[in-house]
């Protein structure tokens, strides 16, 4: 019986595949296979992608219009990308929702942000 048990908590070895190639700092280090195009292709004023993460509550919709409007107030040419797929969020780190990801950084979580207060975060 324990050994059944132990094989239950055995955790998997997953390799953790970032989903924008920015690292810290919003600096894009493309793979060098995607040296014609890049996620940061696009890239105005040190942004290169907005994310929301959220489970698809009032909240999570209200950060996420937030977010566009303050991209468009901004005068950036990006889109705003609305995250539902938990495994997704979970490769954040984040446990509370909704949550704000630039440049694949965690900037806010578990709160609604004006969309002046994410206009001062993007700038």
């Amino acid at each position: 019986m324990e050994v059944i048990i132990m094989s239950l908590f055995k955790k998997k070895k997953e390799t953790k595949t970032p989903s924008c190639c920015c690292k810290s700092g919003g600096v894009c280090e493309a793979p060098a296979e995607k040296e014609t195009e890049s996620c940061c292709s696009g890239k105005a004023k040190g942004v290169c992608c907005v994310k929301v993460l959220g489970s698809g509550c009032a909240s999570c919709h209200a950060l996420y219009e937030n977010a566009c409007k303050a991209v468009k107030d901004a005068g950036l040419d990006i889109e705003v990308e609305y995250i539902t797929d938990v495994k997704k969020i979970m490769s954040y780190g984040v446990m509370s929702m909704p949550a704000l990801v630039v440049n694949d950084n965690v900037v806010s979580t578990g709160k609604v942000l004006r969309s002046d207060a994410i206009c001062e975060i993007l700038l």
